[in-house]
């Protein structure tokens, strides 16, 4: 975790691509709300689920609240994450206040499946790009770092204790199908999010025991263009005859989810009998894992 202490990295808050990227996720977040959500009474998670709440419910400005909820979460920020980080997420949050108050988008459709899906679309874009930009418009990811430090419960889980309280209240206030479709847009933003923060093209982690350990090295490497970790090990131990073990190189590689498949097939036509396990992993950095290999025939 960064220090609170630290200064502020004003060349990091004022770099081009960052504000871009803020700039554009605020415009994707503000048409969210404005075309999809707020017509439907359909709700994200988090402070902006809050605040829609509290704007339908007791009609007060949703800039207000936007502004008013994130306050504490913004300076938890600030103590606990990184100065940095608390000054490009005020910089978010009070963009999309001004966005929301002098730019009007139009509603485009009042099917609710399609508001539902393309509000979340829209603003898991709008999220995902500002988190690329270093920001936040939501402080419960905040508390949730915080609190997943003093708690047995992991982030994913406490994530999801409170976004469902949210969507209790949404089902209370506005009704059952609304919540219902508020899961909708809340889930797709997140999966949105995702795509954007972490990139489609997922990494996974391929794991190989094999008996012909040399010649799969020389397959990966040479073929595939991939680097390779060797780790030294055993392998047999099987029940039948668990006296008996060889030793070997296990080794790992990291593919696209797409050369997954591909790098299997080969590996088995060089040994039937090899074992595989597959991790899939979050970031990648370094290393050859974006050259393009051969087309293995």
């Amino acid at each position: 975790m960064i220090s609170s202490r630290q200064n502020i990295d004003w060349k990091a808050v004022f770099d081009p691509f960052s504000i871009v990227y803020i700039i554009a996720g605020v415009l994707c977040a503000a048409a969210a709300l404005q075309i999809f959500m707020l017509p439907n009474k359909f709700l994200d998670g988090g402070v902006t689920g809050i605040a829609i709440i509290v704007n339908l419910q007791y009609g007060i400005d949703i800039n207000l609240l936007l502004v008013l909820i994130n306050i504490p979460f913004l300076w938890l920020g600030w103590k606990k994450i990184g100065k940095t980080f608390a000054v490009q997420s005020t910089f978010s949050v009070f963009l999309l206040v001004i966005v929301l108050e002098f730019f009007k988008f139009p509603a485009i459709t009042s099917d609710l499946v399609l508001s539902a899906v393309f509000g979340g679309i829209l603003m898991g874009l709008g999220i995902g790009l500002i988190i690329r930009g270093g920001g936040l418009i939501d402080g419960f990811e905040v508390i949730t770092e915080f609190v997943q430090k003093n708690s047995p419960l992991s982030a994913s889980e406490i994530t999801v204790f409170l976004n469902s309280l949210i969507m209790l209240f949404a089902a209370i206030f506005f009704g059952i199908e609304p919540a219902m479709y508020s899961i909708l847009t809340y889930f797709t933003a997140i999966k949105m999010t995702d795509y954007v923060v972490e990139g489609f093209e997922e990494y996974t982690a391929l794991t190989i025991i094999s008996r012909e350990h040399e010649k799969v090295k020389e397959l990966i490497v040479k073929e595939f263009g991939k680097a390779i970790s060797v780790y030294k090990g055993e392998r047999g131990y099987l029940p039948e005859t668990f006296h008996i073990k060889h030793p070997c190189d296990i080794i790992m590689t990291v593919v696209t989810r797409l050369e997954v498949h591909r790098m299997k097939e080969a590996i088995q036509q060089i040994d039937p009998k090899a074992f595989f396990y597959v991790q899939t992993i979050k970031e990648v950095k370094g290393g050859v894992i974006k050259r393009v290999g051969k087309k293995h025939s």
